[in-house]
């Protein structure tokens, strides 16, 4: 009895490293549509509560979705145009800045060169003071023929069609978003029924059922609402930060900060070599470069570390530990968007998790 025990046990082990491979798999190859659906879900539990205080004052539910995704994007497009001379004059300034770092890499690799002849003068006539000692030859050998790959060089025409179609892709999966948001935003709890009746027509379970989709719509509207909170705050932050310092375009590039301060860790990198970049530029001095960069990194530090940790401990109490092995992995699969999106999957998954017996487990793994 004992023997069959172990086999059953081992072969459902692999069953299960088996399944989790073959899930793994399917979210890789499916990451375009997962993240497309993903994203609205989000955004459509973000923006539900505006359309149901809209229909608590006898608007209609198609009016409401209607007025708020018009809000939503008119501000996107109002904030972009607001602050469209700072990026114009941001993108004009890409040339000066990749002529200027090209000549600093171009000295440094000078210096490199010179300092590396220096040491193989200097290991050649040790050579020579070593041979002529011991009485050996020192007549210089042929020197070895060398063979040197030409690499095909930069291509403007394919660097700028290869921009295109990423820009049009993501002109794309943008609207997707917006059109999936807007009608499950339309649906209501349409879904939410239709769920509850597919776990049968037992009271108890539809009772869990309904339990997990209100603490979901729960953690995740609070989560959104902590995202939106510390980003403001990053950008506010961050834009007085350079404004005290003098910075050009201080107000685009706080909202450069608040946008990427989404993306943990990442973000507030790509957000302070930049920032150092453009205050190299204008100041044309390294500890003038450093000091702006450094205030931008120390900002979403600040934040990420102290209000981030406090809020999202308070939202979905999980352990540090917990997020960023997640963060590693939706990473390592999905990229930028798996770094943006782990969080928010990891809190789905320990609330399903604590209402299915099955699950807890890994309910307790991902708990503080």
């Amino acid at each position: 009895m004992p023997t069959v025990r172990v086999a059953v046990g081992t072969q459902s082990v692999a069953l299960a490293v088996i399944a989790t491979i073959a899930v793994v798999f399917a979210l890789e190859w499916a990451q375009l549509l997962v993240v497309t659906l993903l994203l609205g879900l989000l955004f459509a539990y973000t923006l539900n509560p505006l359309v149901v205080w809209l229909e608590q004052i006898r608007m209609p539910r198609p009016l409401g979705t209607t007025i708020v995704m018009a809000g939503v994007v008119c501000s996107l497009i109002l904030g972009a145009y607001s602050l469209r001379g700072q990026f114009q004059t941001i993108l004009d300034q890409v040339p000066a800045a990749v002529g200027k770092l090209s000549a600093g890499l171009a000295s440094v690799r000078k210096g490199q060169t010179s300092t590396m002849q220096k040491v193989q003068t200097a290991a050649s006539e040790i050579e020579k003071a070593t041979s002529q000692a011991a009485g050996i030859d020192s007549t210089p050998k042929r020197p070895a023929t060398r063979v040197v790959i030409d690499t095909p060089g930069f291509k403007l025409g394919d660097f700028l069609w290869a921009n295109t179609v990423g820009a049009v892709g993501l002109i794309g999966q943008a609207a997707m978003v917006l059109f999936l948001t807007f009608f499950l935003l339309l649906s209501g709890d349409t879904y939410k029924r239709k769920l509850v009746r597919l776990t049968g027509p037992t009271l108890s379970n539809r009772k869990v059922t309904v339990r997990i989709l209100d603490d979901i719509n729960e953690s995740v509207q609070r989560y959104m609402l902590m995202l939106l909170a510390t980003n403001v705050l990053v950008a506010l932050l961050t834009w007085i930060a350079l404004r005290w310092i003098g910075l050009e375009n201080a107000g685009a590039w706080a909202l450069a900060a608040g946008l990427l301060h989404v993306i943990p860790y990442f973000g507030p990198a790509v957000t302070a070599a930049a920032i150092g970049t453009a205050a190299f530029l204008q100041f044309d001095a390294l500890s003038m470069a450093l000091l702006p960069a450094g205030a931008s990194l120390a900002v979403a530090t600040f934040v990420g570390t102290f209000v981030t940790t406090w809020m999202t401990g308070r939202i979905a109490k999980m352990n540090t530990a917990a997020v960023f092995v997640s963060l590693l992995f939706w990473a390592w699969l999905w990229g930028i968007w798996g770094m943006l999106l782990s969080i928010p999957i990891t809190v789905i998954v320990k609330v399903v998790a604590q209402h299915v017996e099955q699950l807890e487990p890994i309910a307790e793994l991902l708990g503080e």
